[in-house]
């Protein structure tokens, strides 16, 4: 090898290590800053958690953004998550489950105060021609008026 070709590859590597250091040293910032920014949610008492547990998830955050295993999940991993949720239902929920989780119908209620409640209506109209109930049926069933829970 020449010596110029030995400088061309000194300074390669010296350019790369320089690269690495500096995406390390951002990362290593940014997960700070975030941890500075959950610290002050705690403590201002906008986390939802009482101050230890805010405090103790903070910091697991942090440490595990060092190491580099804390990672946000993209866009298309959040739509499989919510595809598999809907999945796991009956064929005839499916989609009513889908509509929700894209954000149609209503939403009410927090994390904070124990859950969120979705909730997505749809007027389906008989067909046409087509009665309500069939002509001879009994009607809706109703519970004996001695039977469990009447009394």
């Amino acid at each position: 090898m020449n010596t110029k070709s030995k400088r061309g590859t000194l300074g390669l590597a010296a350019v790369a290590l320089g690269t690495v250091l500096f995406t390390s040293a951002h990362a290593a910032s940014a997960a700070d800053t975030t941890y500075q920014e959950e610290l002050a949610r705690c403590n201002s008492g906008q986390s939802g958690q009482d101050r230890a547990t805010c405090r103790r998830e903070a910091g697991a955050a942090l440490q595990e953004a060092r190491r580099g295993n804390l990672r946000g999940a993209s866009d298309s991993a959040y739509e499989q998550n919510r595809t598999q949720r809907c999945n796991a239902l009956p064929e005839a929920d499916r989609a009513a489950c889908m509509a929700r989780v894209d954000g149609r119908g209503t939403v009410s209620g927090s994390v904070e105060g124990g859950g969120v409640l979705r909730e997505y209506r749809e007027v389906v109209t008989p067909a046409p021609g087509s009665p309500a109930m069939p002509s001879g049926s009994p009607g809706p069933a109703m519970p004996r008026p001695d039977g469990p829970g009447m009394r």
